[in-house]
């Protein structure tokens, strides 16, 4: 009998193991809907990189525009839908030939209207809120969406000067700031962000995760960068540029360096989930990106609105740095409007 009640006690107690052990579909306590979802992501060629340039690596997320005034008609033509964002009153005083104003709430509905195939070009002030609004629908499967390179500002100077233009960006904050330093951090790993999601399969979830991202708009995911120099504490800071760069330009104090940043490879745990997580690049369009990505994946991410040329526009390193030869290209200078002609 004793023995019989010693296996009785034994089965029972593998039996809860068993049980316990094995996930629940249906509890939300038991199931990451996190990494269920980036399960999916890897799987289906979604990670950063691909985001970034192109799902077979060769369609930067970005778009230069055309290379002259005699390129416009046939540059715009190429493109089966350009949407504006910016304000309706602003469209109105110019905008690109064939551009149609399509209100952020909207912009899924009319890119799934002209399909997932389509070539789409998203446009805004700066360039930073189409980048934005890119990477979320490259996430939903729109591999052609691109944003135009500096926005309006870089198509006429009467949009570069537009209180949200670029003339009105730029600023030199960093020079003898004690929160600006050269002295390399060692970054440390976190957790995955944890979320809840009303679906059980990882494309579904994802939908659900970049509609929630494109309704919180991108000004909740924008932060200057006099917030972020006056107390780099406050965040987790990623300066998302090369190595060069980030000792010769400087950089926050505490700022990692995480490049490249995969959910496949795990460099995201890098990054605090329980705090804010602030992107920084050369121009806030590569930040935008990586921000509204790191939204969907459950981080509180913000990109740092006009990236180095906010902070730092006129040093030396953007023209005799080590990476000068591609760090001029991304400064912003009164050279950049190419005052193209406005469409009707």
């Amino acid at each position: 009998m004793k023995n019989l009640f010693r296996y009785s006690i034994l089965m029972l107690a593998v039996s809860a193991m068993l049980f316990t052990g094995c996930k629940d579909d249906g509890d939300d306590a038991d199931v990451s809907h996190f990494e269920i979802m980036t399960d999916y992501m890897v799987a289906n060629n979604l990670d950063l990189p691909a985001i970034i340039s192109g799902s077979e690596g060769d369609l930067k997320f970005v778009n230069p525009g055309p290379a002259d005034e005699a390129s416009v008609p046939t540059w715009a033509a190429g493109f089966d839908i350009i949407m504006d964002i910016r304000g309706g009153s602003d469209y109105a005083a110019g905008h690109i030939v064939g551009a149609q104003n399509v209100a952020w709430a909207n912009v899924m509905t009319e890119a799934n209207t002209v399909g997932q195939n389509a070539k789409i070009l998203m446009v805004c002030y700066s360039g930073q809120s189409a980048c934005y609004a890119t990477s979320l629908l490259r996430l939903a499967g729109f591999d052609n969406a691109q944003a135009l390179k500096w926005g309006m500002s870089g198509w006429a100077s009467s949009c570069a000067n537009h209180n949200s233009g670029w003339n009105n960006a730029t600023g030199d904050l960093v020079s003898g700031h004690a929160n600006w330093t050269n002295e390399l951090t060692q970054s440390t790993f976190f957790n995955y962000p944890k979320f809840t999601a009303s679906s059980s399969d990882g494309a579904s979830i994802l939908l659900e995760r970049i509609n929630a991202v494109f309704g919180a708009g991108f000004g909740a995911a924008a932060v200057s960068g006099s917030a972020v120099l006056d107390d780099p504490s406050a965040f987790c800071i990623n300066n998302y540029y090369n190595e060069a760069d980030h000792t010769e330009f400087g950089h926050f104090s505490g700022a990692y360096r995480i490049q490249p940043l995969t959910v496949g490879n795990d460099e995201i745990k890098h990054l605090d989930p329980e705090s804010t997580v602030v992107t920084y690049c050369y121009t806030g369009q590569t930040s935008a990106v990586i921000s509204a990505y790191l939204n969907v994946l459950g981080y509180s991410a913000k990109s740092m609105k006009a990236g180095m040329n906010g902070i730092n526009n006129h040093s030396d390193v953007w023209t005799s740095g080590t990476n000068a030869g591609n760090n001029s290209k991304n400064q912003w200078k009164d050279s950049k409007p190419k005052d193209y002609p406005f469409g009707n």
